[in-house]
C-alpha cells in the first residue's frame, strides 16, 4: 500500500491540533504526540520535522513496539563488535543515524524502564553509549514521540519515568478521533475514493450516494482514518457499476455464517437469524389502517431495521432477506428510503 504523507481535515478540533504542532516545529525542544491508533500521529511527527530548522536533516522513526525489549536498547543506541551473541560487527543506533535531525519514537509508552533510564541521559545531556562502550558519543537529536497510552497514569503505577515524561512533554499535541471530527468524513472519503478509482484506472469517479455517505458519516471508526481509507478503497475495488457507490462493507469478516471453534482445530459455522427475525410482527394494537397500509408499514420497517444491521451494505442485507440486489432496490425506492435516482 502506498505511503500517505498527506494531512488531510477541516473540523475546528483537527485544525488546532495541527497549529499547535505547527507552532512547536520551529522550537528545538521535544513534543509528544497523544492519539489513538489510526489518527495520524506519525503524519504530525513528519510535519514537526518539516516545518523545522531540521527539515534537510534526517528523520528517522523507530516504532518502539515492534522490537524485543532485548534488542529496543541495541536499535536505539548501537552496539560495538562482540557487545552480545550475534553482534559481529559495530553498528549505529538510531540516536546516531538521527544525528542532527530528528527521533521520532513510536508508541513511547512500550519502552522497558532500563531502556528509558538511557533514554533520559540522552534526553539531558545529549549523549548516547553503544553497548559494549564506555565512550560516549556526542549526538544532536530532536526527539518527538507517540503514544496511544495516557502516561501520567503509567507514572502512578510505576511504569513509566516521571522525569522522562517531564523531558518529553515540553510540548503535548492530542490529535481528535475521527469521531470527533465533524465534517471530515466526507472530505477523507471523497479523498481516498478518487486516489483508489485513479490507481485502478477508472476515468470517472462515481462517487458515493445519499444513503452510503450518510452510513459513513454515522460509523464510530474505532479505527480513525487508517480505518476509514481501508473501507473507502475496499468499495471502490468491489463497485463494478458506473453509477454512485451504495455498497459500504464495514467489517470484512463480516459473514452470514458464525464461526465456532471445534474439537481439533476444526471449525463449525451456525447460520445467522434471518434479519426477518428481529423484526417485530404487526399487532392488534398497532394504529388502525387497511391491510394494505399496515402490509406496507411492516414491510418498510423490515427493510429499516435490516438496512441497519448490515450497516446499510445493501448487497448484504439483500442476501439475509433473500431477495436479489435489484428486488432490494425496488423496495427500498418504492419505500422512499433511497432516492429514485440512486
Amino acid at each position: 500500500m502506498e505511503r500517505v504523507t498527506q494531512v488531510i481535515g477541516q473540523s475546528g478540533p483537527f485544525l488546532d491540533a495541527l497549529e499547535r504542532a505547527s507552532r512547536a516545529a520551529a522550537l528545538d525542544r521535544p513534543v509528544l504526540v497523544i492519539g489513538e491508533r489510526g489518527t495520524g500521529k506519525e503524519l504530525v511527527a513528519e510535519r514537526l520535522h518539516r516545518l523545522s530548522p531540521r527539515w534537510d536533516q534526517p528523520l528517522v522513526i523507530m516504532n518502539c513496539a515492534a522490537l524485543p525489549e532485548t534488542l529496543i536498547e541495541a536499535e536505539l543506541f548501537g552496539h560495538e563488535a562482540g557487545a552480545f551473541t550475534g553482534a559481529t560487527k559495530a553498528r549505529q543506533g538510531r540516536f546516531e543515524e538521527a544525528h542532527g535531525g530528528t527521533l521520532f519514537l513510536d508508541e513511547l509508552g512500550t519502552l522497558s524502564m532500563a531502556a528509558q533510564d538511557r533514554l533520559l541521559r540522552a534526553v539531558e545531556y545529549g549523549e548516547v553509549t553503544r553497548i559494549g562502550s564506555s565512550r560516549p558519543l556526542r549526538v544532536d537529536v530532536r526527539i518527538v514521540a507517540a503514544t496511544n497510552e495516557h502516561l501520567p497514569d503509567k507514572v502512578a503505577r510505576h511504569q513509566f519515568r516521571a522525569d522522562l515524561l517531564d523531558r518529553l512533554s515540553f510540548e503535548v499535541v492530542t490529535l481528535p478521533p475521527l469521531r470527533a471530527r465533524t465534517g471530515d468524513v466526507p472530505v477523507l472519503a471523497e479523498h481516498y475514493g478518487r486516489r483508489m478509482a485513479s490507481e485502478m484506472g477508472r476515468l470517472d469517479w462515481p462517487g458515493f450516494t445519499r444513503e452510503a455517505m450518510a452510513a459513513l458519516v454515522a460509523y464510530e471508526w474505532p479505527g480513525n482514518v487508517r480505518e476509514l481509507r481501508n473501507v473507502v478503497e475496499r468499495a471502490v475495488y468491489r463497485w463494478e457499476r458506473d453509477t454512485p457507490i451504495d455498497a459500504i462493507e464495514f467489517d470484512p469478516f463480516q459473514s452470514q455464517y458464525r464461526p465456532r471453534g471445534g474439537q481439533g482445530g476444526t471449525m463449525t459455522v451456525e447460520a445467522a437469524p434471518a434479519a426477518a427475525a428481529h423484526v417485530a410482527t404487526v399487532e392488534e394494537e398497532d394504529a388502525p389502517g387497511d391491510f394494505k397500509s399496515r402490509i406496507a408499514r411492516f414491510e418498510r420497517d423490515l427493510l429499516k431495521k435490516a438496512m441497519a444491521e448490515h450497516r446499510f451494505n445493501q448487497r448484504a442485507t439483500a442476501d439475509a432477506l433473500g431477495l436479489s440486489y435489484d428486488q432490494l432496490r425496488h423496495a427500498l425506492k418504492r419505500h422512499g428510503l433511497i432516492s429514485a435516482g440512486a
